[in-house]
């Protein structure tokens, strides 16, 4: 058995995020901590602590969206469109978090470019595979060389709505893209929306989980160490109370 780690690392203030969903990280070592440690053992002294050090720790500020996370339909609005509430992290099937798992190509494709149900059918097609009930489908976008750079924020290939509804209609409930968001990027829909003032193409691959439910997770790593089948994916989301989506370190279990 061979694994594939598919996530990436929380980083520092990183470039690759927007301002509201940069990670900040405190790190406290070995010696700044000691005061803390003393404290919780009354009495003791610097010279009870192994060369005078204490334990090392961080203090961490994010988003439940920053780095590697898995978006629940929550993320998308409060309710489905049948009136029903939507699913928070914590009401997701965990089932549907670990299954046979198919990864399409797509980073030959431009960002301006929204993938299409023909797209997936073609692709399907051209690598042989039929979709099964509860497949995970792993998109390659072509965004996971920026990571760690601003130019990741405006690159890679984005679902549509009727390309994501299909996906449902077939049996999947989570899919995932190395990019940063599963629509295409942001600035470049707003700056079609300008010109267009179409408003059914903001954020459409989301909002699709408003009619039919399904997860996604986003900023996935090394898709291209992967083959097209053959492999499981595990990606079980934290549960944070109430939240709309948890992170996950994703791995590809291959045989």
């Amino acid at each position: 058995m061979r694994l594939i780690d598919l996530s990436v690392p929380i980083l520092n203030q990183p470039h690759c995020e927007v301002d509201q969903a940069k990670p900040q990280i405190n790190y406290f070592d070995h010696i700044a901590s000691v005061p803390g440690m003393l404290e919780m053992f009354p009495g003791s002294g610097v010279n009870d602590l192994p060369g005078g050090k204490a334990w090392a720790y961080e203090m961490v500020t994010l988003q439940t969206h920053s780095g590697t996370h898995l978006d629940a339909p929550y993320h998308y609005g409060p309710f489905m469109d049948d009136g029903m509430p939507t699913m928070k992290i914590g009401d997701i099937n965990l089932e549907w978090c670990f299954s046979d798992a198919v990864m399409l190509d797509f980073s030959q494709r431009p960002p301006e470019i929204v993938l299409t149900a023909k797209d997936y059918q073609d692709e399907l097609d051209r690598i042989g595979y039929k979709l099964r009930e509860s497949d995970i489908v792993l998109v390659q976008t072509g965004a996971a060389k920026y990571w760690g750079t601003e130019k990741y924020l405006h690159e890679g290939v984005g679902t549509g709505r009727e390309a994501t509804l299909w996906l449902i209609e077939q049996g999947v409930h989570l899919v995932g893209t190395d990019a940063w968001s599963w629509d295409r990027p942001l600035s470049l829909t707003a700056k079609e929306f300008q010109h267009s003032k179409d408003s059914s193409i903001i954020w459409e691959g989301h909002f699709a989980g408003l009619k039919k439910p399904y997860c996604h997770i986003e900023k996935l790593a090394n898709l291209d160490q992967l083959p097209h089948f053959g492999f499981q994916v595990a990606c079980f989301p934290i549960h944070v109370q109430e939240a709309s989506a948890g992170w996950v370190r994703a791995v590809a279990i291959l045989p």
